[in-house]
């Protein structure tokens, strides 16, 4: 079999003529790692030959002019023009690479060697769905990968562009893409739980039980009255938590939801703050507090709702359902 290499040989090639593949699936690159790296081929050379591709032009007036095309090896070459290096060693590939094989000799390079980010691994893998018309599972054999991993792969481009930034620049893990993928339906819920990924520094695990919790809510909204669910969705942007009302057959309960004794200080401050306004004198009992599972890192705060209108008379003129539904009735 012959090799797609000229000779199996390596040969020094000036950086200046080498220009970078268009095909290049890896955007982002570390300056502060190329500057290393720069140092380490200043003392010790490039110890690693790139990948060329060799192409002859013909200028008029000027005869044959030679240029390369790099097919792997960015990283190395970007670092060698840092340390001032005039020609680094490389291998040709002999014949005409495809623009397909480029791309996918690039994709390659930088799965092997881990050095790219799942977002730009996902818009090469899309560049070789759309572009070339691979399958996933012909994309899968050239990577080694699962057709599994390549179209799970692919769906994290589903994600709003906020949270694909995220996800590249390191502030989400590859894992928090679940969970937000199984809220693509529900958006303003999907924007909650990033926020909440994001400040409150969720896990995968504790992300996954808030989506899972969406899902299950979005069952139990129709057991609700239309004042119920603007009672909850007031109450959550009020106390910057997610607050659920189950309702039984004689009034019902509000859970809310906090991360730490903090969330739960806060929660209490608000509600003091809110009886104070009112001008309510008695003082808080003590938060009522349940886990939900041993496992589980969120808590719950159980708040206890009046079982019956009917037992408080109309105030100021509101009527017993206006009053029911009064954050005066809550304490925590």
């Amino acid at each position: 079999m012959d090799s797609p290499y000229q000779g199996d040989s390596i040969f020094w090639v000036e950086v200046d003529r080498i220009k970078p593949n268009p095909f290049q699936p890896r955007k982002i690159f570390d300056e502060a790692a190329l500057v290393s790296l720069a140092e380490s081929i200043r003392s010790y050379g490039v110890l690693q030959p790139l990948t060329v591709t060799r192409k002859e032009i013909e200028r008029p007036g000027e005869g044959i002019y030679v240029e390369y095309e790099l097919v792997a090896g960015e990283r190395r070459l970007r670092a060698a023009k840092l340390a001032g290096i005039a020609a680094v060693p490389v291998v040709i590939r002999t014949g005409e690479d495809s623009d397909r094989m480029k791309l996918e000799l690039a994709i390659i390079e930088n799965l092997q060697r881990e050095d790219l980010n799942v977002v730009d691994r996902a818009l090469a893998f899309e560049r070789l769905t759309k572009e070339f018309g691979l399958k996933h599972i012909e994309i899968g054999k050239r990577v080694g990968k699962s057709r599994e991993y390549v179209s799970n792969t692919l769906r994290i481009l589903m994600l709003p562009q906020d949270m694909r930034e995220a996800l590249a620049a390191g502030e989400i893990s590859e894992g928090h893409t679940r969970p937000l993928l199984m809220l693509m339906d529900r958006t303003e819920e999907q924007k909650v739980l990033f926020a909440e990924i994001i400040s409150k520094r969720l896990t995968v695990r504790d992300s996954e039980q808030v989506a899972r919790r969406v899902a299950i809510e979005r069952v139990r909204k129709t057991d609700l009255t239309p004042e119920l669910l603007l009672l909850e969705r007031e109450l959550t942007e009020k106390l910057g938590t997610r607050v659920r009302i189950e309702k039984k057959d004689q009034g019902g309960k509000v859970l809310i939801d906090f991360f730490s004794v903090d969330d739960l200080a806060h929660i209490r401050e608000l509600f003091s703050r809110e009886r104070s306004t009112l001008g309510a004198s008695a003082p808080d009992p003590a938060p009522e507090t349940s886990v939900q599972t041993p496992e589980a890192p969120r808590e719950e705060a159980a708040v206890s709702a009046p079982a019956s209108a009917h037992s408080r008379p109309a105030v100021g003129g509101k009527t017993q359902e206006d009053d029911l539904y009064s954050i005066n009735n809550f304490s925590v």
